[in-house]
């Protein structure tokens, strides 16, 4: 199915499943008249409850649960410092969503009428899935994926450089500093879904500015068993390079074939292909000879990094069991942004769905310390959203097993890019 057939299909089921209408909310019965918000659903004078939609369960679980803990981090410091605006608390409603976009709009409908907005939506189908929703609910979600489609979705409160920045920097270190040229053959690996074709995107915006061809594009399904067939076509098409656009339990797999076919490309994975897990295990010497990873901020505990000293000592304090992983680090991120809109809120009276929205509309750049670029919100139409990608290579030593190869970089290429409001 394309990319535009799936977009139909998941909003069509989602807007089945939404039993119709706001929630009983109405979204505009919220505005404070003294100063101080009224209550309203997921505010009841007190505490503002947020709710998580991830895979809590299931093989992309490695993802979502300690993403989920680095939300709560977030806001249990938040709430140790007195909450947000120094006034009220924040909960978390988690619901398991398996990583399944049906699953995904049912846990949605279970809780929307509990909650003020979402504090996650992990993955790029299911945020697809609840979109149509999240609109005719005027809800605001953050997405817990990258896709630039996210950029100008008022409902949703994204934070990160895309998955598309990440592809067209990828290149820029390969042809740069990765040994590539124009000439090299270079492939790409992707899961058949809006994820993967968001990576594709982005390679294809590069080769054209830089000048390169895509020799050869595999694709999968996720949760496949056998990747054989698409590791013999790579070797087959002789790809020096390959990008590689995977949750971790697929592209474990996908390299571990690679690796028994004595496949050696330089391997560039998209962010979320990656676990700590991988570094140790017995992949991992083929994982530092020719694997590489783009992802946000940098490697944990690098104390060049402002936030990076924080976000290590809370989450020892109020989640010792947590071991450090980047996307437990993307979780404390969204529940950052998220802090921001709800303080600006605060600061309007009105934690109410349209109270939100108009939040982010007056929302102007938040900081990460580091952790991510900055993201300059405001009007959907007018949002720029970072467009730096560092680069790191495999390290058992390490935290996480990755190390910085190269710290933030931002390519003519991914400056220029564009991002459009899609018709979804």
């Amino acid at each position: 199915m394309n990319r535009a057939a799936l977009t139909a299909a998941l909003a069509a089921l989602a807007l089945t499943a939404s039993c119709g209408g706001a929630g009983g909310d109405g979204g505009n019965a919220g505005a404070g008249t003294a100063g101080a918000p009224a209550a309203v659903p997921g505010f009841d004078g007190t505490t503002i409850r947020l709710g998580v939609l991830s895979p809590l369960s299931g093989p992309v679980a490695v993802i979502g649960q300690p993403l989920t803990t680095g939300n709560k981090v977030w806001f249990d410091q938040v709430n140790a410092d007195g909450g947000i605006a120094g006034k009220y608390k924040v909960e978390l409603v988690q619901e398991d969503t398996q990583y399944q976009p049906d699953v995904t709009v049912q846990q949605y409908n279970k809780i929307k009428g509990e909650v003020a907005a979402f504090t996650q939506v992990l993955g790029t189908p299911s945020t697809l899935a609840v979109l149509p929703l999240l609109r005719a609910d005027r809800i605001v979600a953050a997405p817990a994926s990258l896709d630039a489609l996210w950029v100008r979705e008022e409902n949703l409160l994204p934070v990160g450089a895309p998955y598309q920045i990440q592809a067209i920097n990828v290149m820029e270190h390969y042809l740069s500093d990765g040994g590539g040229s124009p000439q090299s053959v270079v492939c790409t690996m992707i899961q058949d879904d809006v994820y993967g074709e968001a990576g594709q995107a982005g390679i294809d915006f590069a080769a054209e500015r830089m000048g390169f061809a895509v020799a050869n594009t595999q694709r999968f399904k996720a949760g496949t068993e056998n990747y054989a067939g698409q590791i013999q076509a790579l070797a087959g098409a002789g790809c020096q390079m390959v990008f590689l656009v995977a949750t971790p339990t697929d592209a474990g797999k996908i390299w571990g074939t690679a690796a028994q076919a004595r496949f050696a490309p330089r391997w560039y994975g998209q962010s979320p292909s990656w676990v700590g897990a991988l570094a140790q295990s017995p992949l991992a010497p083929y994982l530092q000879a020719n694997v590489l990873l783009a992802a946000e901020g940098t490697e944990w505990g690098d104390t060049e990094v402002p936030g990076m000293q924080d976000m290590v000592s809370r989450m020892e304090r109020f989640a010792p069991q947590q071991q450090p992983d980047y996307y437990f680090a993307f979780g404390y991120n969204q529940a950052r942004a998220m802090t921001a809109l709800l303080e600006k809120a605060v600061e309007r009276g009105d934690l109410s769905r349209d109270g939100l929205l108009a939040a982010s509309r007056e929302l102007g750049a938040v900081a990460f310390d580091g952790l991510s670029g900055e993201y300059r919100y405001g009007p959907a139409e007018s949002r720029n959203p970072p467009r730096s990608t560092t680069i790191f290579r495999v390290d058992p030593a390490k935290p996480f097993g990755l190390a910085t190869v190269k710290y933030n970089i931002t390519s003519p290429a991914a400056s220029a890019y564009e991002f459009v409001k899609a018709d979804i």
